[in-house]
């Protein structure tokens, strides 16, 4: 859908609108390396995508805050003295939690007609659910003129997803679809917030991502289990060893200390996460040293290490990930985001894509049931606003 498109459908939804209609875009994210590590205090190394979500609103007289999307049936009005509450409608609660934050930093809010697109697949596991956050907080930042800079769209996006919506995801997504730049990637200490971007420099190859088609539930799945395990990992450590999160520890710190989490299943938690990290630290070094096969090389590692020490990928997205590995051209695969189904990504030679897609496509299918689909991606700017 184009945006002349989008704007056309504002005025067919919302015919009595007032005051200066306003448009924003904010992408959604792959996470090339770095899993299970940002709501652990270590770091991340995602980029922002060209897919993501456009949000048009307008101001109203009724007192009320409409929402509607073009991606789902529902739509919700809530009065404006009721917008603590939480909706019935799912993804409402998304941009809800947003304004609620923001109501916290002084927003006085008025009538408001919003309408929502996106082009992330819903479940997929590229951060849909940030990028409406991001974009109704930059949206509304600009709409009101309140003055909240990237950093703090960054945070508030976070807590709304963790306080109203009851997902105890990290900052690694919000970031990314705040802060990214068009061929980059985001290495970020997630304890720290200190950021860098890293140029991308992927000449000659190309960043398949590879949706199973399975979607997950995340605030339902098991990703606030392992949330939970590693905080017990660290009242184990803790006995000796002062440390606030996993991410914190080096790898030959945690080899001496590993012996303390007597729970085999936490200590391959704990494994992954240290490990995990080392591996985005290492990735960094091959991106600026234009090591792209190394780069490749970790990205099979970490979908080991999430496969077998932190168990969240599944069925669909390991044979995703070994069909795809057997394709001449391919240097690395792993899946991506949360896991317990959603995308895996791909590294691979540009000759090789259509091919890829072919082989992978057919193969999955025929093991699975399902029928994938793939997008070739491209890097994008974080959230912006559209000049009407």
């Amino acid at each position: 859908m184009t945006f002349d498109e989008l704007q056309l459908e504002f005025k067919e939804r919302y015919q009595t609108g007032e005051g200066n209609l306003k448009a924003v875009f904010a992408p959604g994210r792959i996470n090339l390396i770095g899993e299970h590590t940002d709501y652990n205090g270590g770091y991340v190394l995602p980029c922002a995508i060209s897919n993501g979500t456009w949000l048009l609103a307008q101001s109203n007289s009724g007192g009320v805050l409409r929402f509607l999307s073009l991606n789902f049936s529902e739509t919700a009005e809530i009065p404006i003295d009721k917008i603590g509450e939480k909706s019935k409608v799912s993804w409402v609660n998304y941009p809800l939690g947003v304004i609620n934050q923001l109501l916290a930093r002084g927003l006085k809010l008025t009538g408001l007609d919003m309408l929502f697109y996106g082009n992330i697949p819903n479940g997929a596991g590229l951060s849909s659910s940030a990028s409406i956050e991001v974009a109704t907080a930059t949206l509304l930042n600009h709409y009101f003129n309140l003055g909240i800079n990237d950093l703090e769209i960054v945070k508030l996006s976070q807590k709304a997803e963790v306080e109203f919506v009851g997902v105890n995801c990290g900052i690694m997504d919000q970031f990314a679809v705040t802060i990214n730049r068009k061929n980059h990637a985001l290495f970020l200490d997630c304890r720290t917030l200190d950021f860098e971007l890293v140029p991308l420099a992927f000449d000659g190859y190309k960043i398949v991502i590879c949706n199973t088609g399975i979607k997950r539930q995340l605030a339902q799945s098991k990703y606030n289990e392992r949330v939970a395990e590693c905080a017990k990992a660290i009242d184990f450590i803790k006995q000796v060893h002062p440390v606030d999160y996993l991410g914190q520890l080096t790898l030959s710190q945690y080899n001496s200390l590993k012996h303390l989490i007597t729970d085999s299943t936490i200590r391959r938690r704990v494994t992954h996460v240290v490990t995990e990290n080392q591996r985005v630290l290492d990735a960094v070094n091959a991106l600026k040293n234009g090591n792209i096969k190394l780069f490749g090389s970790l990205m099979n590692a970490s979908h080991h290490s999430l496969r077998y020490d932190y168990e969240v990928t599944g069925k669909e997205l390991d044979v995703m990930v070994e069909e795809a590995l057997k394709v001449d051209g391919v240097l690395g695969a792993r899946m991506t985001g949360a896991g317990f189904g959603g995308c895996a990504i791909t590294i691979l030679n540009e000759t090789a894509v259509d091919s890829f897609i072919d082989q992978v496509g057919e193969r999955y299918k025929n093991k699975t049931g399902f029928i994938p689909e793939f997008y070739i991606s491209e890097t994008n700017d974080g959230a912006k606003m559209i000049l009407l």
